[in-house]
């Protein structure tokens, strides 16, 4: 990880620092969550619920941000987004009913797919892809989820603290209220490292009017702009067509997001809170691992195929662990698609910024992951409806199904479709 803070740009040392403090406060809460939820006296329907509007409320401000990006001040934007992260930790750790869990969940920062679904991203992906060369971009998303990886690792065992303060005579309830408190704190961390970015950092729309030496500057850069007045343009078709289909593969992770996986080991095999952080935390390692990994192999193979070829087995993995006979096997099979099943997020993220033109970028960040989070915000409601009535495995046969659809899909339609460091290859 400290590789990756010193060959890395003023900027993306920023945007690195402010994934891990975030991610570490998403893979607690994540693992935290269904649990808290529990002891406030909610069922498993409502977690679903909690869960989809979660999903709801972050899709409605990723797409806010994403579109309302272009020549606006990404400094900012990310200051305002860490503040809000602030309120939702203090307003669960307040929270006392299902009605103002609803409403937290809403509008807060929160969603049970533990970070990979925030108002951030867009914007952090915006300053990234400007700090790189084509043939760098790929291994600089991979350092970004790298660290993002360790950091929410490290926060779903930290879930575990609770439990530990109960042997120490703390109350349940209010351990896991304190918990939220420490993920406001690391709300207001993540400002503090955020205000470090060049004032005025921006993204160009279209319109833009720079000259000189000013072109040859990263995107970010402090410049005076002209406001654009479309945030897409040339590649509307493409992210749209990108879109759909990762709204495919969303709305089948949405069956398996963290929360509800997690609620799934609790009651398949009544695992502890510690147990889970534990289990959450390995996890999150071997995702960690494969994006280096991930990196090298879309160098060689391309990134459409790095995308498919390591999730479908990814996706096998999770369908034998709905018939696996005991804990073993089933922590066996999901860390297995944990090493595999992540390989396409840096891919992913890497593919969307190069089909794209510079300008477009903060817009089609947006467009592709506000449509992810609608698309999962539908399933862990239909999950949670399915765990309620003793139908449990059948998330995890749907979530691995509907992702070996959408990557024969995606190896289709993307085909001729390649990034500008691989077309003379």
């Amino acid at each position: 990880m400290l590789a990756a803070f010193r060959d890395s740009s003023s900027a993306a040392r920023h945007v690195f620092a402010g994934r891990a403090v975030r991610d570490f406060g998403d893979g607690l809460a994540a693992v935290l969550l269904p649990a808290y939820l529990a002891a406030l006296g909610l069922s498993a329907a409502q977690v679903g619920v909690v869960a989809t509007v979660a999903l709801l409320g972050s899709a409605a401000l990723t797409f806010a941000i994403g579109f309302g990006a272009a020549g606006r001040d990404l400094r900012a934007l990310l200051l305002a987004a860490a503040a809000l992260m602030v309120a939702t930790g203090l307003g669960y750790a307040a929270a006392s009913g299902y009605a103002t869990v609803l409403l937290i969940a809403c509008i807060g920062t929160i969603n049970p797919s533990a970070g990979s679904a925030s108002v951030f991203v867009p914007l952090e992906h915006a300053v990234l892809s400007g700090t790189a060369a084509p043939a760098a971009r790929t291994a600089a998303f991979a350092r970004y989820s790298l660290i993002g990886a360790l950091a929410g690792a490290v926060g779903a065992l930290a879930a575990g603290v609770p439990d530990w303060l109960a042997t120490l005579g703390v109350d349940a309830r209010l351990s896991q209220r304190l918990m939220f408190v420490v993920y406001a704190g690391l709300g207001a961390a993540a400002a503090c490292i955020y205000a470090g970015l060049r004032k005025r950092c921006r993204c160009y729309g279209f319109g833009s009017r720079r000259t000189g030496a000013a072109r040859l500057l990263p995107s970010f850069r402090t410049e005076t702009v002209t406001p654009a007045p479309l945030a897409l343009g040339p590649s509307r078709r493409t992210v749209c067509m990108l879109a759909a289909l990762f709204s495919l593969d969303a709305f089948a992770g949405g069956f398996v997001v963290q929360s509800l996986l997690a609620l799934w080991l609790f009651q398949r095999f009544d695992l502890s809170l510690t147990a889970a952080g534990t289990f959450f935390f390995c996890t999150g390692i071997l995702a960690a691992v494969s994006f280096p990994l991930a990196a090298r192999l879309a160098a060689r193979i391309g990134l459409v195929n790095t995308m498919v070829f390591t999730h479908i087995p990814a996706s096998l993995c999770l369908i034998a662990a709905a018939f696996a006979p005991s804990v073993e096997w089933v922590i066996a099979l999901l860390g297995l698609r944990a090493l595999l099943g992540e390989m396409d997020v840096p891919a992913r993220s890497s593919y969307v910024m190069a089909v794209v033109t510079e300008a477009e970028r903060p817009a089609a960040a947006s467009a592709t992951a506000v449509p992810r989070s609608l698309a999962s915000a539908v399933s862990p409601a239909l999950a949670g409806a399915l765990f309620a009535t003793g139908l449990d495995v059948w998330p995890l046969l749907l979530c691995g199904g509907l992702k070996i659809v959408y990557d024969l899909l995606l190896l289709v339609a993307c085909r001729r479709i390649a990034p500008p460091e691989e077309r003379f290859e």
